[in-house]
């Protein structure tokens, strides 16, 4: 199931719904094509026998164009023109939207593996009002690992253009820029896979395929200095004095005192999914959190599990989900083995007091389901699967992305967040469960109003906490806390302003994801801050919480990857025996090209000694070194024991720069190796360089 967007030509209704059984237009228009070319004419010819690949047809007004753009993310503006000679994805999304969040694994896929062949753009366009700041979503590309240019379609104009109805909608055009057609919704990685392999081999065979990767820079790929990333939500426990986080963007759990105190990580930090102790387990993207006793309950998001953290033992075991999403939706009554059942997006967990079972808040097919350890079955426990807002039986209900569960001993409150809205399940201990509506009426009704019943506006609510007879509501695209009181259905901010901010005093909240209660103090996970947040629940005083002796986990050092490498095996060359060899290193760039000139641009190199490693130095980084961009620069290479005379040494050399157009934001990466091997003799002065050039150009 994907999510609906108002029609373009009628902007309250909705469209894009018959497309949720499936798609079974075949690609009607492969672009222009030219005669005296051989092989197949466009691409609907060369997959039409393939019944598996269907694309519908959004027939555009205008030529395909990021023309209206607002603000560019990971990359500056990009043209078509820039793209010409790749084969180009582009992906319509929206950051609340859970359906988006499930295509990310599969354009990080294609992306990689056509990394020389293919380039995808994002287009972002808005939902809701917090989602057309350009900040609010380079926060997000960040928090989500978007490696590719995201453009802020903010006013829609890039939407209309393409003639999308719904989210997500992936568009393919060819090399020269012409529309192919457009898949809708997810799960359509084999199909894309399908298309873009055809595309490459009919463009290799006509010559028209620039295969010069394309470099970005990344938000992800700055450096994370604080000891949180993107916190997700939070857990308080008054009884043992404990604090949990889930550090969401760090992979990793942090447990410490109330006061934030003694603090230690639960999770090596790297991402993936594994077992074992707390120094060697792995998470990815972990959100929600439930502690019974000494073992703390994990809604492990993006690996699509529920994890259990015996926080005795140290260790961390999978009691829930496979590690991959679940392909299908499911409803009432399914139930199967928790380990071998797969899940979708699991965002919060929890216990009712006195019931056995454990509720999680399934983001992905709207629904909440329930872990029975006692009779080892998981399964749907509310919630069609249809992402809407309705009351009634369990089986009848609909939700939409549920993210936030909190409980106050009877009822099952639940953060209905793409409709904005509170639930309430009732009658769970008398085995007669309903679901009613606290706050919320529609996908589309939204905004920042406080009130009574239907008179309340939220803005995709992600966390909630019961406590001192409040239901206090993480209302996180408003910025705010909000207390809501839930048998009168009345709502007021408690603290914080619409504005975004970080400040205690006069309080301000960046995105609050996550709540819990301890005595009279409110937690907050205050997510796009990095922090955590400490409200008194008696004065409204807020404070930030200090979490001491954690860092932000080391990234494990890797030997880096030269892409498309130019391979050049150079003749013999002498140098002067010593302590050390001195390369000088030459690009000569062809007419119209120039190093990258952005603030942050570097040039990587690496020297290697295959043959003898042991032959260089130890302070020759084996993960190369970085420098300002250059088109001539000096490396002295130190080596372990002097050279003599006669000596014989194979170096092998590896840059790699970024190398952009003239009038061009696009740069390319340009790898280049050098095989070099070396002859010591002494009739070479002591200093004098072995010289390295290469042409360097970018193909088309």
């Amino acid at each position: 199931m994907h999510c609906p967007r108002l029609s373009t030509r009628s902007p309250w209704l909705l469209a894009g719904l018959a497309m949720i059984v499936g798609l079974s237009a075949i690609l009607t228009r492969a672009g222009r094509h030219d005669p005296a070319q051989p092989a197949a004419r466009t691409l609907a010819e060369a997959i039409a026998s393939d019944p598996s690949f269907q694309l519908v047809s959004y027939r555009q007004a205008e030529r395909p164009s990021f023309d209206g753009g607002v603000g560019w993310i990971n990359s500056g503006p990009i043209r078509m023109s820039d793209l010409r000679g790749k084969i180009v994805l582009i992906d319509f999304w929206t950051f609340c939207c859970i359906n988006c969040h499930h295509v990310l694994p599969d354009l990080a896929r294609l992306e990689e593996k056509y990394r020389d062949e293919l380039v995808v753009i994002g287009v972002h366009t808005a939902k809701f009002s917090a989602e057309q700041n350009t900040e609010n979503i380079r926060r997000k590309v960040r928090e989500y690992r978007i490696k590719h240019p995201v453009v802020n379609d903010a006013n829609q104009v890039i939407w209309r253009r393409f003639g999308v109805q719904s989210w997500p909608t992936l568009v393919l055009l060819d090399p020269s820029g012409e529309y192919l057609g457009a898949l809708s919704g997810e799960g359509h990685y084999e199909q894309l896979d399908l298309a873009i392999s055809k595309l490459i081999a009919i463009h290799k065979e006509r010559g028209d395929l620039n295969l010069s990767p394309l470099k970005f820079s990344p938000e992800m790929d700055r450096p994370s200095d604080g000891p949180l990333l993107f916190p997700g939500k939070v857990v308080a426990d008054a009884a043992s004095q404990r604090l949990f986080v889930s550090d969401t963007g760090h992979n990793r759990i942090l447990q410490s005192g109330l006061d934030g105190k003694n603090a230690i990580a639960i999770g090596s930090g790297d991402e993936g999914f594994e077992d074992g102790s707390f120094e060697k387990a792995r998470f990815n993207r972990p959100q929600g959190m439930y502690l019974d006793g000494e073992i703390l309950y994990v809604a492990d998001t993006e690996n699509h599990a529920i994890r259990a953290v015996d926080l005795k033992s140290k260790e961390v075991n999978t009691i829930a989900g496979t590690g991959k999403q679940m392909a299908r939706m499911v409803a009432i009554p399914f139930s199967g083995p928790p380990r071998t059942t797969a899940l979708s997006s699991p965002w919060d967990v929890i216990r009712i007091p006195g019931d056995s079972g454990l509720y999680i808040a399934m983001a992905g097919p709207h629904q909440i389901w329930r872990l029975d350890p006692t009779n080892d079955k998981i399964g749907v426990f509310a919630g069609s699967g249809y992402e809407n807002i309705q009351d009634g039986t369990p089986a009848e209900a609909r939700f939409a992305q549920p993210s936030g569960l909190a409980t106050d001993g009877e009822h099952l409150f639940v953060a209905d967040s793409e409709v904005s809205g509170v639930r309430m399940l009732t009658g769970i201990k008398e085995g007669s469960p309903m679901v009613r509506t606290i706050v919320g009426e529609g996908l589309f009704e939204f905004g920042d109003r406080d009130g009574k019943g239907a008179a309340v506006r939220l803005q995709h609510c992600l966390g909630l906490a019961y406590g001192n007879g409040h239901l206090f509501i993480a209302d996180s695209y408003n910025n705010k806390i909000k207390a809501c009181v839930p048998r009168m259905h009345t709502v007021h901010t408690f603290v914080g302003s619409h504005k975004p901010g970080d400040a205690d005093n006069p309080p301000h909240f960046y995105e609050p994801g996550g709540l819990s209660v301890a005595g009279d103090n409110l937690y907050v996970a205050d997510t796009n801050n990095h922090k955590i947040r400490v409200v008194d629940l008696k004065s409204r005083a807020v404070k930030s919480l200090s979490l001491d002796g954690i860092t932000a986990p080391r990234p494990a050092a890797h030997r880096p990857r030269f892409p498309n490498a130019t391979v050049i095996d150079a003749p013999r060359v002498e140098a002067a025996p010593g302590n050390s060899v001195t390369l000088e290193v030459s690009l000569e760039l062809d007419k119209g090209l120039k190093l990258s000139e952005e603030d942050n641009s570097q040039m990587l190199y690496l020297v290697e000694a295959p043959d003898q490693p042991i032959a260089l130095s130890e302070k020759v980084s084996p993960s190369g070194e970085k420098i300002k961009p250059t088109s001539r620069f000096t490396i002295q290479v130190p080596l372990a024991h002097p050279a003599a005379d006669g000596e014989t040494l194979n170096l092998k050399v590896s840059t790699m720069a970024l190398v952009c157009r003239h009038q061009s934001s696009v740069c390319y990466i340009k790898s280049l190796v050098w095989n070099v091997p070396l002859k010591f003799v002494s009739t070479k002065k002591p200093g004098d360089p072995v010289v390295l050039s290469a042409p360097v150009s970018v193909g088309r």
